[in-house]
């Protein structure tokens, strides 16, 4: 389904549009949706992108536990553009897809380690309003990742919270970037 763009979209323009249109081509094959309603505001996504430059270095947590839980909180909320670019960036990153596919449905899937499972209700926890964290699973993982990494998982699922929200706000939905791994975006199970 296509955008409703509910923000209209921008025309990307100028000489820092022309760079902004490479690079993202470059990397992704298309222009993201998002990129042409951030446009009509450069400081707010010159920001955005800052922090996405930034949490791309970041490297306490082990990457797939990283991904697994920004496409759970991308799934709770129900951002489809997230969840395709998601399912996007782990193919291009080699994760397990058949774990990926999962994903919106890991409460009943048997893919899952124990640790895994701790990050994913973790990631909905966090995303729930209001959060739902207990104690008791904080310090599950906090025994399993220590505290860097628990500091980047909580960084990730609270940036994936910002992406989500403000995707399906603006009415972005899939933009087909999951094609290239032949992955269908999953549909959470439905509640007991």
């Amino acid at each position: 389904m296509p955008s409703r763009f509910r923000i209209p979209k921008a025309r990307i323009t100028g000489l820092y549009g022309a760079v902004l249109t490479f690079a993202v081509k470059r990397m992704w094959g298309k222009i993201p949706d998002n990129a042409y309603v951030l446009w009509h505001n450069r400081r707010v996504m010159n920001g955005a992108l800052g922090i996405e430059r930034n949490a791309a270095k970041w490297n306490q947590l082990d990457p797939q536990l990283g991904s697994y839980a920004e496409m759970a909180s991308a799934g709770s909320i129900g951002c489809s553009w997230c969840l395709d670019f998601g399912y996007f960036l782990a193919h291009n990153e080699g994760l397990d897809l058949t774990k990926v596919r999962e994903v919106p449905r890991w409460r009943e899937s048997d893919v899952f380690t124990p640790l895994e499972r701790d990050v994913l209700e973790y990631a909905e926890a966090m995303t729930a309003t209001p959060p739902t964290v207990t104690d008791e699973l904080s310090a599950r993982l906090l025994d399993a990742l220590g505290a860097p990494a628990m500091v980047e998982l909580t960084q990730l699922v609270a940036l994936e919270n910002m992406r989500s929200r403000f995707n399906a706000a603006a009415g972005l939905e899939s933009q087909g970037y999951s094609d290239v791994c032949e992955l269908p975006l999953a549909a959470p199970a439905t509640a007991a």
